[in-house]
């Protein structure tokens, strides 16, 4: 999709501008011309330095998402009409999401269903969220369902919080030795060894390793840098690729807990989405189909996809998961084998839900503890490392003189 600006007059003759984003300017002349105004001018925006920074800092996040669908089924439960709520939520909203919404707006004041209008904004709207609003609609329930979808999505973004909280301290200390061995090997290593060189001393072998990795920095780092773009293209790539996605994957669960942490991560989504969308009155073959298209791990993916063409032959859903321990622990069959028997699907995918996100917190706060120790530990043999590396050679060369 490409952004247009465009210069218009509205019904009272007064000139406006605004954006646009359309396939084509003729697309896009069109979305203005459904708000009601007569086109003046449409020029395609043109991508520059303050440009991309303002596309950075106003894009729209998966918090923009929840808030827009905590804020419309509030409205749509208070009784306004769909047209009347996006109107009032294209003003409050920022700008970014204003031009969304404006075209939502276009869409259905148009002609076309909420959920159609949203298939034409992919990069905001996933694939669930599209699948739920259709459902809403087709039921005649669509205030409930909105409501759930909202209380879903905050539940996940306040889990993501807690996940990125717990991880931030470990990555600003990893980050701070990567910065200080850069500036040490850069700045500080090539002065100590011409120092070293004037007196001609013997150096201990762990400043030898020091200056000859200072040296090769200093020399071939263009070599290095060209090195670490073609390896960061090469795994961009490879990991695209379906072998690779697959061998990634099995490589991040066999971490240990790191890996049983993303797993329970995505299968708090997983049970969390498959709960929504059945209480919702989305099928079950439709929702496992649309669930694995937006799960980010291609083994529970391909597990879902089989799955669904089990239940689809006509065997029981806990039995099509069973089939796939690697992806779904024996807990998650077994549950769903309650709601089954019971008929509470929804109900029971909800509570698995919860027991998974309880063990993945658990699991967050035994890596924070194990990663701080095993952090302090590397930085402190660092550290002993250039002392010694640096302070040594001087001590001897003070002992000579």
């Amino acid at each position: 999709m490409k952004k247009f600006t465009y210069k218009a007059k509205d019904a009272q003759g007064k000139t406006i501008t605004g954006k646009v984003e359309a396939a084509s300017s003729d697309q896009a002349a069109k979305l203005v011309r459904k708000r009601g105004y007569t086109v003046i001018s449409i020029d395609e925006s043109k991508i520059n330095l303050s440009s991309l920074f303002g596309l950075f800092s106003s894009r729209i996040t998966r918090g923009d998402v929840a808030i827009f669908t905590r804020q419309l089924a509030t409205m749509v439960n208070a009784g306004l009409p769909i047209v009347e709520s996006l109107s009032i939520l294209q003003m409050q909203s920022k700008s970014s999401f204003q031009n969304v919404i404006s075209q939502i707006l276009a869409d259905v004041e148009g002609g076309e269903s909420l959920s159609e209008s949203l298939k034409n904004h992919p990069k905001v709207f996933g694939p669930t969220y599209i699948a739920l609003i259709k459902a809403g609609e087709t039921g005649g329930v669509l205030d409930k369902v909105l409501n759930r979808l909202a209380d879903n999505m905050e539940r996940e973004q306040e889990f993501r919080a807690k996940v990125k909280g717990a991880l931030i301290y470990p990555a600003i200390i990893v980050i701070g030795m990567i910065i200080v061995s850069f500036i040490m090997m850069i700045f500080v290593i090539p002065k100590l060894t011409s120092l070293y060189m004037q007196f001609d001393a013997e150096l201990p072998i762990t400043t030898k390793i020091l200056i000859t990795v200072s040296d090769a920095s200093v020399r071939f780092w263009p070599v290095i840098l060209i090195l670490l773009g073609v390896g960061g293209w090469f795994f961009s790539f490879y990991k695209k690729t379906p072998a690779g996605k697959r061998k990634i994957s099995e490589i991040i669960f066999n971490i240990p807990i790191i890996g049983e942490l993303q797993k329970e991560i995505i299968l708090t989504e997983l049970a969390r989405t498959l709960s929504l969308m059945v209480g919702s009155g989305v099928p079950i073959l439709e929702g496992l189909q649309v669930t694995s298209e937006v799960i980010g791990n291609i083994i529970i993916s391909e597990s879902l996809q089989d799955a669904a063409k089990q239940i689809e032959k006509g065997f029981p859903i806990a039995y099509s998961f069973a089939k796939h321990p690697d992806a779904f622990p024996y807990i998650l069959s077994q549950m769903i084998a309650v709601g089954e028997e019971t008929g509470k699907m929804e109900e029971v995918l909800m509570k698995v839900g919860h027991v998974f996100e309880v063990d993945s917190e658990q699991k967050v706060k035994a890596l924070t503890s194990t990663i701080e120790p095993v952090v302090m530990i590397i930085l402190g043999i660092g550290v002993a490392f250039l002392v010694i590396s640096v302070i040594l050679p001087i001590y001897n060369l003070t002992t000579v003189l």
